[in-house]
């Protein structure tokens, strides 16, 4: 189901409950949200759609990704940028890192780690600060 676009700013201010398989139901209304949004969106954490699940999903070259409990475990390469977002109006400066290594789950439950660098880690250190209530 393409939900709205959560811009009530307490809901984001929350840090994400852990998910389990029992939120797939989320992780897969906040991909077609994500979709339905493609011309103007690369990344969507749950909460963006009201739902306070640590859950994200993003565009990484060609293809969509889902993310459960997503963790960052290493950073490199700091770097100043200014960030958009969906439910916030305007451009935010932060820093970001070039390259992030991230443990998560699978919707189906089976665990993940890999590198990711460029573009792809900025989407998900945004998603991941979703999770964490900042709002960027």
């Amino acid at each position: 189901m393409i939900c709205p676009i959560n811009r009530d700013v307490i809901l984001l201010s929350r840090r994400g409950e852990p998910a389990t398989a029992a939120d797939a139901d989320i992780a897969r209304d906040l991909l077609e949200t994500l979709r339905a949004h493609a011309e103007e969106c690369v990344g969507m954490a749950a909460n963006m759609i009201g739902e306070n699940k640590r859950i994200i999903a993003f565009y990484d070259e060609g293809r969509y990704e889902v993310m459960l409990n997503p963790e960052l475990m290493k950073k490199s390469g700091a770097y100043d940028t200014e960030e958009g977002c969906l439910s916030l109006d305007g451009k935010r400066p932060t820093v970001r890192y070039r390259s992030i290594k991230v443990r998560w789950q699978t919707v189906d439950g089976k665990p993940r780690i890999k590198t990711f660098e460029g573009f792809t880690a900025q989407i998900i250190q945004h998603e991941l600060d979703h999770l964490e209530g900042i709002l960027i």
